[in-house]
């Protein structure tokens, strides 16, 4: 997968919120993503985040 710092992403499973596309804000050993609906912030490995992720639109 092709991803940075700012894509959006549409993960597997949606947010509680409803939405299920969500901001990179941090990479490294762990990805940080910000629900665009919501604005809340979620950490994971890498290894979870690419195996939930579904697609990058951006």
């Amino acid at each position: 997968m092709n991803y940075k710092l700012g894509s959006i992403v549409v993960m597997k499973k949606p947010h509680p919120c409803g939405e299920n596309k969500w901001k990179i804000t941090r990479v490294g050993v762990d990805i940080k993503l910000e629900c665009t609906a919501c604005k809340r912030t979620i950490m994971m490995d890498r290894l979870e985040f690419e195996r939930k992720l579904k697609k990058v639109v951006e």
